[in-house]
């Protein structure tokens, strides 16, 4: 021992005493409420204050002269003429209109999506006889499937509802068969050990664990819903907030044609934070960006 301490204080000397390392706190350690506020602040200024920063300066481009009047009207005309629009209430109904179309397929294509997944993910052979047909439906792009929908079901909403539960359907199957097909062993054993049924398993462990994913397909879905009844007003229709565009657009009403985009981006973002806000409230276990 007496040895072993002579040789290791010439080491000691030779290096040095150790290093102290200092590590200063930062604001979320210091004052994690202030911390907080400021994130806050900072996102919402971020949120909002960058479209504010792209109007401006569209605006000043637009009156300066240096872009075409005509294709880049400025945003004040743009929303002198979405006012007309709801003054003369053509935009209310043709957001009646499209509405009607967009939540009937939502529902329906999300729906049939959730439960045909749930039935993939659950069962092995089922999952292994059905996933390909449905993998090759979904590359299939979805205005393409118009005609025959026109040709079955003729003129009308059949068709335009048909086509966006199609495209919502298969976002949401996909997602939802991944999330219950993936679900991690160590979730299930404990089920088991207890000896909990099927149906007790189902809704004790994969109901909760597969929530998260399916309520971010949903949300990813709903803005392809919109996509989609837009799409199908460009093709086949006499109203709806695309065929307002459309026309627009084939009057020469660029202002016109800009208001009625804006309504479906408005549109698009309020059915996107609400779905958004009820996965929070339905699945608070969630992990937040």
């Amino acid at each position: 021992m007496t040895e072993l301490a002579q040789s290791q204080q010439p080491a000691q000397a030779e290096h040095g005493p150790a290093e102290l390392v200092t590590r200063t706190p930062d604001l979320a350690e210091r004052d994690p409420v202030r911390f907080q506020r400021r994130r806050v602040l900072i996102d919402n200024l971020l949120r909002f204050g960058t479209p504010v920063v792209i109007l401006l300066v569209w605006q000043a481009i637009s009156s300066s002269g240096l872009v075409d009047q005509r294709f880049w009207p400025p945003p004040s005309e743009i929303v002198v003429s979405f006012v007309d629009l709801v003054s003369s209430g053509l935009v209310l109904e043709a957001a009646v209109s499209t509405f009607r179309v967009l939540l009937l397929g939502y529902f329906g294509g999300a729906l049939v999506g959730i439960v045909l997944g749930v039935l993939l993910g659950s069962f092995r052979k089922l999952r292994t006889a059905l996933e390909p047909v449905i993998s090759a439906l979904y590359t299939v792009p979805k205005l393409a499937v118009l005609p025959l929908l026109l040709m079955i079901f003729g003129l009308g909403e059949t068709p335009k509802v048909l086509l966006v539960a199609f495209g919502v359907f298969f976002i949401v199957a996909i997602s939802t068969m991944s999330a219950v097909a993936g679900l991690a062993e160590g979730y299930l054993e404990p089920a088991r050990s207890f000896g909990a049924s099927r149906i007790q398993t189902f809704r004790h462990v994969t109901l909760p664990a597969m929530m998260p994913e399916v309520f971010t397909s949903l949300r990813i879905s709903i803005g392809t819903a919109v996509l989609l009844v837009i799409g199908i007003e460009f093709v086949q229709g006499r109203e709806g907030l695309g065929f307002l565009i459309w026309n627009s657009w084939q009057v020469f009403l660029a202002d016109r044609m800009y208001a009625g985009i804006v309504t479906v981006s408005i549109i698009g973002v309020a059915l996107q934070s609400a779905v958004t806000w009820i996965g929070r409230r339905v699945s608070p276990w969630a992990p937040r960006r």
